[in-house]
């Protein structure tokens, strides 16, 4: 009798855990069929509202009480967010075309191995925020032309919400060459690629907001995830810190790849990159569009040289 109750309480346990991956598959599949045909009104209420929601956030609890000019440097980084959202849509083809071969050649890494969609969908992000995000923006650091482009974004003296998708157009069309890249090599589908832009769009803007975190759950949460604190290390104006903390929505693999780094005290921290630190030339929209043409600055401690 007790041995039969063990038995029968061992498989209602299994019945219970196997019941809790078939509502985890259940929800994912809802959740990557919404994607997939997302309409561009409910995507642009996810982004929009998430950038309201930060901008509220840091003006009550903000890291920083910046002296500055908050709409003018608003409308500098709008612009620039401007033109990535340009990019992005005439690109987006591309990122479709990648989807579509993966689905009809049944190609890629996700198209190896047969695994439940909750899996499919975790590897699929990790995979497409590894090549598309971590690896680019480790390449623009590593290479001095496209560097060029990138320092566009570090200029920026004041790192808040709207500092997120401040790129040069020409740093727009990189990453969206390599999310295309990372859509063939991962095999994701459209909705798992939608899905992935959406949180992708959204910590964009989570990690530049200008917000006071819990002091004891940065360090746990940043383990795994990208957070402000994490990624505003990335923006101090001098090395190594410039070239550390690369990660967009996963810290992993700045920890993986030994890229990472803390401090202990973020109020000292100072925003921008010290071979661009005046604002006639941070500040104005057509000078900082030229910066990616003109000689190569080398900062202290430069990885280039001075050629």
């Amino acid at each position: 009798s007790v041995s039969l109750n063990k038995v029968t309480l061992f498989f209602y346990d299994i019945y219970n855990f196997i019941s809790v991956f078939k509502l985890n598959s259940i929800i994912m599949d809802n959740i990557v069929s919404y994607f997939s045909a997302v309409p561009v009104e409910h995507r642009t209420i996810f982004l929009v509202g998430g950038f309201t929601f930060l901008f509220m956030l840091e003006t009550g609890m903000p890291l920083f009480n910046f002296k500055y000019q908050k709409k003018k440097h608003t409308f500098i980084n709008l612009f620039y967010t401007l033109s990535s959202v340009i990019i992005n849509l005439l690109g987006a083809s591309l990122i479709l075309f990648a989807a579509d071969y993966n689905a009809l050649h049944q190609a890629g890494i996700l198209n190896i191995f047969d695994m439940p969609l909750w899996i499919e969908v975790i590897f699929g992000l990790l995979i497409l925020d590894l090549i598309g995000a971590w690896f680019v923006h480790w390449m623009e650091h590593k290479v001095k032309w496209m560097w060029k482009f990138h320092v566009i974004h570090h200029t920026d003296r004041y790192v808040d919400v709207t500092t997120g998708l401040r790129h040069h157009p020409g740093e727009s069309i990189f990453r969206l060459l390599f999310t295309s890249i990372a859509v063939f090599v991962s095999g994701a589908s459209f909705g798992i690629v939608m899905l992935y832009q959406t949180i992708s769009g959204f910590f964009a803007h989570l990690t530049h907001t200008n917000v006071k975190e819990i002091e004891k759950l940065d360090p746990i949460i940043s383990k795994i995830f990208v957070t402000p604190n994490f990624h505003k290390i990335h923006h101090h104006y001098v090395l190594p810190h410039t070239d550390r903390n690369y990660g967009n929505i996963f810290s992993i693999w700045d920890h993986l790849f030994k890229t990472s780094i803390k401090v202990n005290n973020m109020e000292e921290l100072n925003y921008g990159i010290d071979t661009h630190m005046d604002k006639k030339e941070t500040e104005d929209i057509k000078t900082m569009l030229m910066i990616p043409f003109q000689e190569y600055r080398p900062p202290v401690g430069a990885k280039f040289g001075k050629d």
